[in-house]
């Protein structure tokens, strides 16, 4: 038989293996049994991350910037640029990421967003007006306070004093006033990565469905999202827009909000990837898709890039196998709907930390197997 050409298009495996390195690990598996079989390399993200990583890997350059973290403390932040350096992409994790210890060390009440509109800022200096911002993984919850006073837009007292752009300062917060919003941002064109729908406040919004994973108590949600909701109301006057009930403003603690006050762009993470990576084109006469990631359950079902994955290869009429460090039994009936197979790394008892320290080998050896029954029916 000819040997088959497979697209390769997994997320990261969190804990354990890079988008990058589980396409890898998948490609070493197939190679044991096809070493001239074509293999499409498209490591996938959904704006959380290893979105730069997995954009980077078709071209540009990356570039580390010094700014501000969540607690105020300098970070060296990582940025790409492509398009012959006319876009930057920019991962929120790098900045204000959750798995940052010394931005966490901070209440979360006091996390700001600034390092974000830092950042911003020097890249409009460098001639940048194209951003695309992935907004998964973020410890703040400042609705994109933070962001928009680096980049001019000022918080008042009663008294015309400055107040601290984060949920605590909010307390005193009377006025904000948008005259020295930068003006270049009015020649920006900005998209927002992201896979959340959720609006900016209320029982669905970023400080109840998000906000205890970043560490707000639940004691405390109502009256930081009351604080959340006066901002909105003030920043929205200022700038005269809304956003605040549009979908996705919750995205990132608020950064969604913030983004999409400015005109940003709401759209799915996994989408954008795609299309950066040339997924489509890539499922051109392909035989089988292979995606993954850490974990599968419903969740993935909403927009996660396995599914996104999956759907594009299925207007290909490719099929579909899963590949996952774990898959939730009972979403299984969903999942059939989008995956032609489902399958777990773990061959038999282990523990989390045996499967996050061997991913790369678990990955390969599955993809093998499962290449082993793909040539076996391929024959037949």
């Amino acid at each position: 038989m000819r040997h088959p050409t497979v697209v390769i298009a997994p997320n990261s495996f969190k804990g354990s293996v890079s988008a990058t390195g589980a396409a890898a690990a998948i490609s070493k598996g197939l190679k044991r049994v096809w070493p001239e079989a074509e293999l499409r390399i498209c490591p996938m993200a959904d704006g959380g991350e290893g979105t730069l990583d997995a954009v980077l890997s078709r071209g540009g350059r990356r570039g580390i910037r010094r700014v501000e973290g969540a607690s105020g403390a300098a970070l060296d932040a990582a940025f790409g640029l492509i398009e012959d350096d006319a876009t930057a992409v920019i991962e929120i994790a790098k900045i204000v990421g959750l798995t940052d210890a010394t931005g966490t060390a901070a209440p979360v009440e006091r996390r700001s967003t600034r390092g974000l509109g830092e950042l911003m800022r020097q890249l409009l200096d460098a001639g940048v007006r194209t951003f695309m911002v992935g907004l998964g993984g973020s410890s703040t919850n400042d609705a994109g306070a933070g962001f928009l006073s680096a980049l001019g837009l000022k918080l008042l007292d009663a008294k015309g004093q400055e107040v601290e752009p984060t949920p605590a300062g909010f307390a005193s917060l009377a006025h904000i006033d948008a005259s020295a919003l930068d003006l270049r941002l009015a020649e920006t064109r900005i998209t927002i990565m992201s896979d959340v729908n959720n609006p900016l406040c209320g029982e669905r919004g970023a400080t109840a469905i998000f906000g205890p994973q970043k560490g707000v108590e639940r004691d405390d949600v109502a009256k930081i999202d009351a604080a959340l909701a006066r901002f909105a109301k003030l920043a929205e006057c200022a700038v005269r827009r809304s956003a605040k009930d549009r979908a996705g403003a919750g995205a990132a603690g608020g950064l969604g909000f913030a983004l999409q006050l400015l005109g940003g762009e709401m759209r799915s993470g996994a989408d954008v990837v795609a299309e950066l990576l040339g997924l489509d084109a890539a499922l051109e006469g392909a035989d089988w898709l292979i995606t993954g990631e850490g974990r599968t359950d419903r969740q993935t079902l909403l927009g996660k890039a396995p599914l996104v994955a999956a759907r594009h290869a299925a207007a290909k009429a490719v099929p579909v196998t899963l590949i996952s460090g774990s898959i939730d039994r009972e979403a299984l009936p969903e999942l059939a709907e989008h995956f032609t197979s489902c399958h777990s790394l773990t061959f038999g008892p282990t523990t989390i930390e045996d499967c996050l320290a061997k991913a790369d080998a678990l990955l390969a050896d599955s993809a093998e197997q499962l290449a082993r029954l793909f040539q076996a029916r391929v024959t037949d």
